[in-house]
């Protein structure tokens, strides 16, 4: 890591934050997730749908590699859950978003750094019409979260499974999913509003190519044949636009049915 000095509590030149739906922490970890942390060695690292409470993970794997652990789990056990990684200590931790709906299933947790502050995000998926609803009502909620957020903390990367495809480049089949949760158009009006509203799409900001996917059914052979869709996100607040270096998809980790994304910032 390239520290402007060797404190914990200083200055970063270079921030790696990677973002990872692990379908389930407990069960990546005995897939050899620790190897691919090593390997990868991001600065920080967002963490969704871990299905754990604190207490049940081994989390001295993690310390042993140099990392400072925070987690945000769902009130109902082995479901949801958010947390990160992070080498250097933040200046601040905050569980949850202090809407009592939003945090009762463990979706948002956020780490405030000199530089930036950093949310992993784990956005509801519209599986049924009562989780629909309850989406809905999240992602209006999340976004005045976010605007209220973004007047105190102007420098957010929102890192997550948004569980929506923004355009039609970023699924495989857009003519037959339009009428599927997660490339409604409703879903995807609200993502377009959300990013105009002041965030950068930092993969498509870099990479306008198709084909690029973060997550894949485990039916149908779909990840060995790229049928996937393009749901996590590293968005980077307008004022950081200039310090995106590199932003990317790494579909060779195989721990679960998503794959990791990641953005970096040169400050």
């Amino acid at each position: 890591m390239l520290y402007k000095n060797t404190e914990q509590i200083g200055i970063l030149d270079f921030m790696k934050i990677l973002s990872y739906n692990v379908n389930g922490i407990r069960a990546a970890l005995k897939k050899d997730f620790m190897s691919w942390l090593e390997a990868s060695a991001p600065d920080v690292l967002c963490l969704q749908e871990t299905k754990a409470m604190k207490e049940q993970v081994d989390t001295a794997l993690f310390e042993a590699a140099g990392y400072h652990h925070y987690w945000f789990s769902a009130e109902k056990k082995g479901y949801s859950g958010v947390a990160i990684l992070t080498r250097k200590i933040p200046k601040h931790i905050e569980y949850g978003t202090g809407i009592a709906h939003m945090d009762f299933e463990g979706r948002v947790i956020r780490v405030d750094f000199e530089e930036c502050s950093v949310i992993s995000l784990y956005l509801p998926s519209g599986t049924n019409s009562a989780r629909l609803d309850h989406k809905f009502q999240f992602m209006d909620d999340f976004q005045m979260y976010i605007d209220t957020l973004k007047k105190t903390y102007p420098n957010l990367v929102i890192c997550g499974d948004y569980n929506i495809c923004h355009e039609p480049i970023d699924i495989h089949d857009p003519v037959r999913n339009k009428t599927v949760s997660g490339f409604l158009p409703e879903e995807r009006a609200w993502l377009d509003r959300f990013i105009k509203g002041g965030f950068i799409d930092s993969f498509r900001y870099l990479n306008p190519d198709p084909h690029h996917y973060s997550w894949w059914s485990y039916r149908a052979n779909a990840r060995a044949n790229n049928k996937g869709w393009r749901i996590d996100y590293a968005l980077v607040s307008s004022p950081l636009q200039n310090y995106i270096s590199r932003s990317y998809i790494l579909p060779e980790a195989y721990h679960s049915d998503h794959c990791p994304v990641g953005v970096e910032l040169n400050f």
